[in-house]
């Protein structure tokens, strides 16, 4: 069953522990992000490690193998459980993550935000993008390649990336948002049951939760919503 990510993209720790607090037993897996990381920097993870939740540390590395390699390593003493960086690094940058990250820590690699259309990427790429799926598959199988455990990518994906590269490669989807809720500032969104059904391993769910008037309502929601069957069409899942 996929489990769920609840990012902290608050300006400050206590409003982010605040957050973490109120959902209590409702919610272990926490994603801290470049805000908060810049903001607060280690106590954020720290903080939450000793209330004994999960952490996704969300920095999307990317910068030459060497680099990269001893962030990662400087993650790890951390202890946190999910390290994103950029594919789009190359090989041998996440060959050089994949040697540092050591036990324990699963690094994920991300392949087109989702914030980005085809036109969004071909502008990127310098050449034309028909379709946004086959960029991202074929960057998640160089990152199982590259021995990157798992991959960032919208929902829409991630059926492909599965029938592609085998299910060891873990999923991780943002750009999910309850059904009737917008978009925002998403290109490739999905409900929690379209994500569910299209094979994602976890799944980040933020404003849809964390903006509610009722945040622990509104996470149960997603967990009713994973449980069942899909409620609206599967569009760009199929």
């Amino acid at each position: 069953m996929a489990r769920v990510i609840i990012p902290l993209d608050q300006p400050t720790l206590d409003n982010a522990l605040g957050l973490v607090d109120s959902l209590g037993e409702a919610a272990d897996f926490f994603k801290v992000g470049l805000e908060l990381f810049t903001r607060e920097g280690p106590a954020a993870v720290e903080a939450l490690k000793k209330r004994d939740k999960q952490v996704f540390l969300d920095l999307k590395l990317h910068d030459i193998p060497n680099t990269v390699a001893r962030a990662v390593a400087c993650a790890g003493a951390l202890e946190v459980d999910f390290l994103t960086l950029h594919t789009t690094g190359g090989r041998a940058m996440m060959e050089a993550a994949a040697g540092a990250a050591g036990d324990g820590l699963t690094l994920l690699g991300v392949t087109v935000l989702t914030s980005m259309t085809a036109s969004d990427v071909g502008d990127s790429w310098g050449r034309p993008v028909e379709s946004v799926r086959p960029e991202v598959v074929r960057l998640a199988r160089l990152a199982q390649e590259s021995g990157v455990g798992g991959v960032v990518a919208s929902a829409w994906e991630a059926a492909p990336i599965k029938e592609a590269v085998g299910s060891g490669l873990v999923v991780v989807t943002p750009g999910i948002r309850l059904v009737g809720d917008i978009a925002h500032d998403q290109a490739r969104v999905a409900t929690p049951a379209q994500a569910v059904a299209a094979g994602a391993d976890y799944l980040v769910i933020g404003r849809s939760v964390t903006q509610a008037s009722d945040p622990t309502e509104a996470l149960r929601r997603v967990h009713e919503e994973m449980a069942g069957p899909s409620t609206v069409g599967a569009g760009g899942l199929a």
